[in-house]
């Protein structure tokens, strides 16, 4: 598609060039008579707003509309290239096959060997399909296989094989990340913070797509346990105390020269109008600055903080940071965080969207994009799931590169929340990062969700190593409760098995 959006835009940069001569041939129609003349400028107007028309008409299509007509159920060329091609494999960097096709005489069965490990990332392809069956599904139904295979096939009364998709994705991370989460609803996605590669990314409660056309109906008909739902691009959760990375770097941006001498002094609880806020089990943590408000996960410091804010200044800053906006993608998510902010926000309501609660709410990818940017001294790539396109033959048929999606902080700033983050792992609540043999740097958060007491969402988000990060995970652990006792101990496996697949 970019290829075409390309030639579109060239077309476009053309279309002043293109009323110039409109201009041009009036100037020298001058000496015509305006019943002459009239008639050709207003034709030449005329022809040159429908232009303008279909060329705006055609990039909206390719840009937006032309995804959903390529791969909709109801487009006949699926089925012709299906006749005429077997679907080609779905395949790891490392050569590991997620899903490829059977044939069993005339029959033909789509096989998931990881089951349940790769459900909703791979997806299937059948019943409309999702993940990278969907998103890729033309270039698995396309052959680029060679010539020669071509017509040994047709001579053998063969099909060709479609081309092969080679994702970002490793068996051992996400094999790691999917145990880690046990019998808990959540999510987890582990990012290449340089290149915005996805290495894993894990949703519960998970299905079996070798067996999705036959549960179909069992599974569409449950209303309680959203099985389809991708948690960690579709699922909206209150982010809790994670939701401090942010007051923190609207803090910074307001008030830089009042970071160092900071003080708020902490009795465990504090009533603003009719809201009540306290400190996770209502621990008092004294007197304590920034650095330690945010390693302590100090809420009442928080709240605090949140009211010293600039409100239409704040707002500014979620819509930088991506919230109310649809975020790029391997897979369509559309605005899926929320933050009702304005500059009419009260008090009452400012106390609770400081420390993530209230209206709050955010997906663990809009998160994860948002710590990729800290650690990558404030640019976050494009997250991408694909690496490139090959034939069935091996031969490559597509590469697909790195980008930078946005700047959404100045370097200052990233070093500014690295060092707090480093602050939670050293000496705070994500201290169980501690004993292992490389750095790292967090924020944890416990989000009350429900209307039961004490009922709570575990979170984790962070990077390692922290001094030159590399790989970042976000974790949510659904009602488990505390982030650093549920969700840190997740992140320490990832990170342990990052670096053992992926060695320094």
């Amino acid at each position: 598609m970019s290829e075409i959006l390309l030639k579109i835009k060239k077309l476009i940069h053309e279309i002043p060039a293109f009323f110039k001569n409109i201009v041009k041939i009036i100037i020298q129609n001058e000496k015509k008579e305006k019943s002459q003349n009239e008639p050709i400028v207003v034709s030449a107007v005329l022809f040159g707003i429908i232009f303008i028309a279909m060329i705006i008409n055609l990039a909206v299509y390719v840009e937006k509309d032309s995804y959903d007509a390529i791969n909709s159920e109801y487009n006949p060329r699926d089925e012709i290239l299906a006749q005429q091609n077997i679907r080609g494999s779905i395949i790891t960097e490392q050569g590991d096959i997620l899903a490829y096709t059977e044939v069993l005489g005339e029959e033909e069965r789509r096989v998931y060997p990881y089951g349940v490990q790769f459900a909703h990332v791979v997806g299937y392809s059948t019943n409309g399909g999702m993940g990278i069956e969907k998103v890729a599904n033309m270039s698995l139904l396309q052959s680029n296989s060679s010539i020669a295979e071509k017509v040994d096939n047709d001579l053998n009364n063969n099909k060709d094989t479609g081309d092969t998709v080679v994702s970002t994705l490793n068996v051992r991370m996400q094999e790691v990340a999917f145990k880690s989460l046990g019998a808990f609803k959540g999510a987890i996605i582990v990012t290449e913070i340089e290149t915005g590669k996805i290495l894993a990314m894990v949703s519960k409660p998970d299905f079996d797509p070798n067996y999705i056309a036959y549960e179909w109906e069992d599974i569409i008909n449950d209303d309680n346990s959203s099985v389809l739902l991708n948690r960690v691009t579709h699922g909206q959760y209150p982010p809790g105390s994670t939701f401090k990375i942010v007051d923190a770097l609207e803090y910074h941006r307001q008030f830089p020269d009042a970071i160092e001498n900071y003080s708020y002094q902490c009795s465990g609880t504090i009533r603003y109008s009719e809201r009540k806020i306290t400190c996770y089990h209502g621990i008092s943590h004294g007197t304590v600055d920034l650095h330690r408000s945010f390693a302590k996960s100090c809420n009442c410091s928080f709240a605090n903080i949140g009211l010293q804010l600039d409100r239409e200044s704040f707002a500014s800053t979620l819509t930088e940071l991506l919230f109310g906006c649809e975020l790029p993608g391997p897979f369509q998510s559309g605005k899926t965080s929320f933050v009702d902010m304005s500059k009419d926000t009260d008090d009452a309501q400012m106390v609770q969207i400081s420390i993530g609660q209230g209206t709050t709410l955010m997906t663990p990818l809009h998160l994860n994009m948002i710590t990729c940017a800290i650690g990558n001294e404030g640019e976050v790539m494009r997250p991408m799931v694909i690496s490139r396109i090959e034939s069935a033959s091996g031969g490559e048929v597509k590469s697909y590169s790195s980008e930078t999606y946005a700047r959404l902080m100045t370097k200052d700033e990233a070093a500014f929340l690295t060092g707090l983050m480093t602050g939670v792992v050293e000496d705070g609540t994500g201290d169980f990062l501690l004993s292992a043999d490389y750095t790292s740097a967090g924020k944890t958060g416990s989000a009350e969700f429900g209307t039961a007491k004490g009922d709570s969402h575990a979170w984790f988000t962070g990077f390692a190593p922290a001094e030159d990060p590399k790989v970042a995970v976000t974790i949510i652990v659904e009602g488990a409760g505390s982030g650093g006792d549920y969700a840190v101990p997740i992140a320490k496996r990832l990170f342990d098995v990052y670096f053992e697949q992926y060695p320094q």
